[in-house]
């Protein structure tokens, strides 16, 4: 499958909530985004703000030890941690049910069930550089996903 990459420099936590926003301005039902990231990287900050920018007004929290959260907004907004799954656990969640759904999705630690995975989707790494600036790596797979990744190059230039 081929894939398009590129990389954005982020100096602030309101950079990545910037990013996030932007991104949840651009979604469409069945958005799925492949989260990861250092601990501490702002992968919940960044699921946050996102969730914002669909029209959740309900506080989005990690969902650790919940894996999977709904939210009602715009569009629904399902939150999950899959850190403490198998992939065995993880592939009796009924995962595709999300994935091909009227909503979107926000997977953190998402490359721990790779093989999960839709074969279209946004993955977005957040590397830790230091207490400020992070290093956000994205790849997009499929036509929609690199269309996405298109806009937000074009957008970051602004």
């Amino acid at each position: 499958m081929n894939s398009s990459k590129w990389q954005l420099p982020i100096d602030s936590l309101e950079e990545t909530q910037r990013l996030a926003a932007y991104i949840g301005s651009q979604s469409w039902p069945g958005l799925v985004i492949a989260l990861d990231g250092d601990l501490g990287a702002g992968k919940t900050t960044f699921s946050k703000a996102l969730a914002a920018a669909i029209g959740v007004k309900e506080v989005v929290s990690s969902p650790t030890f919940t894996i999977i959260k709904e939210y009602e907004g715009n569009l629904p907004f399902y939150h999950m941690d899959v850190y403490r799954l198998s992939l065995e656990e993880a592939d009796e969640l009924g995962l595709d049910d999300y994935f091909y759904g009227h909503g979107v999705t926000v997977v953190e630690w998402a490359s721990l069930i790779e093989e999960l995975m839709p074969e279209q989707f946004l993955a977005i790494r957040l590397e830790y550089i230091d207490e400020q600036q992070r290093m956000v790596h994205m790849e997009a797979f499929g036509e929609r996903y690199e269309q996405l990744l298109q806009y937000i190059q074009d957008w970051s230039l602004t």
